[in-house]
């Protein structure tokens, strides 16, 4: 085998690698730790904060191998994941369970040695809870995104425990705001990509019949509960009143999407809210951490 052959395949499959962790998604939620652990702690340790990310990155990374392992027979039925890595065969299901072991490993040992037993269960839950109860859920019905919550909202709570090694009012809150943020991004994502979920047998819009009012309706119920939820943190003294209208103003728009989806009833409004979905998290933790700065 030619040089030149050997670092194609290498390429090829550092590429997949890659890949398989989803890295832009697993960077969002490594994102979202870094902000529970910078707003728990009282004097900012820089090491120990990249320590907490390669530990949140691996622990993210892990899960959504685990859930392409079980899905790459679902994976090859739906356009948006006909070439990831498993079902397009640039990486062998052996192989991605190596990888997605190994990085389990560095998480936990990062989480349990270079932090606390609290943060290290919880990240381990999250992994469990996501690879091996919310997939396949997924085909089961709107259950899944209820369980899928869980482990998308506990990032910020794993911070601050790793931060603290404190369970409390303060990391609830802060799980609190993201778990119930999940449902609108999570439904959103499922309206718009309604017909390719629909081929693998994925149902998780909240209403039987889909992409209809109903649906609408549910999604702008649990957006509500975001309003009274942006304020508590001001309340318990984690930041200033400046980042809460923030976040109510980005709260009120947010909800305003979800009824411009409860009037249209269209992809179009659902994109639009995906998208605003994207920009009200990270919007609203990137305003607490300057107010609490």
């Amino acid at each position: 085998m030619s040089q030149s052959v050997s670092q194609n395949i290498v390429s090829v499959k550092l590429r997949a690698l890659y890949d398989i962790t989803k890295f832009r998604l697993s960077a969002t939620v490594v994102f979202s730790g870094a902000f529970g652990f910078i707003l728990g702690a009282d004097k900012l340790d820089w090491v120990k904060l990249v320590l907490f990310c390669i530990a949140a990155f691996s622990t993210t990374a892990a899960a959504n191998i685990i859930n392409q392992i079980i899905e790459k027979d679902l994976d090859t039925l739906m356009k948006r994941t006909q070439d990831r890595p498993l079902p397009s065969g640039r990486l062998s299901v052996k192989e991605a369970a190596f990888f997605g072991w190994g990085l389990a490993v560095i998480a936990m040992y990062i989480l349990f040695y270079e932090f606390n037993l609290r943060a290290g269960l919880v990240a381990l839950l999250s992994m469990v809870l996501y690879g091996f109860v919310y997939t396949p859920l997924k085909r089961v019905g709107p259950i899944a995104v209820a369980v899928g919550a869980l482990p998308g909202a506990f990032p910020p709570m794993i911070g601050w425990i790793a931060a603290t090694n404190h369970f409390g009012l303060e990391p609830g809150i802060l799980f609190a705001i993201q778990f119930f943020w999940q449902f609108p991004h999570f439904w959103a994502i499922a309206w718009v990509l309604n017909e390719d979920y629909s081929k693998a047998g994925f149902k998780l819009l909240p209403s039987s019949g889909g992409q209809n009012l109903n649906s609408a309706i549910q999604i702008m119920i649990y957006t509500l509960f975001l309003l009274p939820l942006c304020w508590v943190p001001y309340y318990m003294g984690m930041t200033g009143i400046n980042s809460a209208i923030v976040a109510m103003i980005f709260g009120i728009l947010f909800l305003a999407q979800t009824f411009h989806l409860m009037r249209k009833v269209d992809r179009k409004a659902a994109l639009q809210l995906m998208f605003g979905s994207f920009i009200y998290l990270p919007v609203v933790q990137i305003a607490y951490l300057l107010d609490k700065i």
